[in-house]
């Protein structure tokens, strides 16, 4: 079951025809995002899109997880980072908070990040406002009972951004998040496969945001060999909320965020 909803996203996505949301085409200030077109400013200043990436002379980087479909390897997923050191963030829907509230308080307990990425993992692209500030709202509750944290961060379902989600998103006080360096470990492709994505991708460098998920069958056999390349190439490792600047930063035509002196 997990893994037909893991082929449903996959079959929704593909029609991007890029390995994640940092290639996204840029032409005549508008991106397409799961064949939906949003219309932006051609200046780097009038860029609406989710960071895919930081601009940063420091060589960090930031591993994400998605918490949708079952509890899948968290135990062991958690051990490991535990075990390196590593702080990452898991970006969780309200559906999987309900179903698993232990393992929400767990990874919070261990001072890893918690992201929202809705109630109901829904194309929230096609919501209207009101619908959309209730899928914010009503996981961001959750989480915040459970461990007394507030969400900073959001990820979309399917990666499918519209106008009203990113506006709604920000005015919400919340960050989206998408990536620039995609394992594809939903795919199934096996260990080496997940590695190899992680840390040879040519997207790599410092400032990268890479996305696994904590539910995918061979993630956590993966994960410790992930990290420790990476660290050996020098990166350190970081929640999101560390990597990405929360003022005075602009989004080039690459969701790449960079701050404003620099440009």
């Amino acid at each position: 079951m997990e893994k037909e909803k893991y082929q449903i996203a996959w079959y929704r996505m593909r029609g991007l025809g890029l390995v994640c949301l940092c290639s996204l085409v840029f032409f005549m200030g508008a991106y397409v995002t799961n064949q939906r077109t949003i219309t932006t400013s051609s200046t780097v200043s009038g860029w609406k899109g989710p960071v895919c990436c930081v601009q940063t002379q420091e060589k960090k980087a930031a591993l994400t997880f998605e918490a949708s479909f079952g509890t899948g390897q968290i135990e062991p997923i958690l051990n490991i980072l535990d075990k390196y050191g590593v702080k990452a963030t898991f970006f969780v829907t309200g559906n999987w908070v309900d179903q698993y509230p232990e393992y929400v308080k767990e990874i919070a307990a261990r001072g890893h990040e918690l992201g929202n990425r809705s109630q109901n993992h829904t194309d929230m692209g096609k919501l209207s406002k009101a619908e959309i500030q209730a899928e914010l709202q009503q996981v961001h509750s959750s989480v915040q009972q459970l461990t007394g944290k507030e969400m900073k961060v959001f990820r979309a379902p399917y990666g499918d951004y519209s106008g009203e989600l990113l506006g709604t998103v920000k005015q919400s006080g919340y960050l989206p998040i998408e990536w620039n360096v995609d394992t594809e470990d939903w795919k199934d492709y096996g260990i080496e496969s997940i590695i190899k994505k992680a840390t040879e991708d040519p997207q790599l460098s410092g400032g990268s945001i890479i996305r696994m998920h904590s539910d995918a069958n061979y993630t956590a056999q993966a994960l410790e060999t992930v990290i420790w390349r990476l660290q050996e190439q020098g990166y350190e490792l970081v929640p999101v909320s560390e990597l990405v600047y929360w003022s005075d930063y602009l989004i080039d035509a690459q969701g790449m965020q960079v701050l404003e002196r620099e440009m």
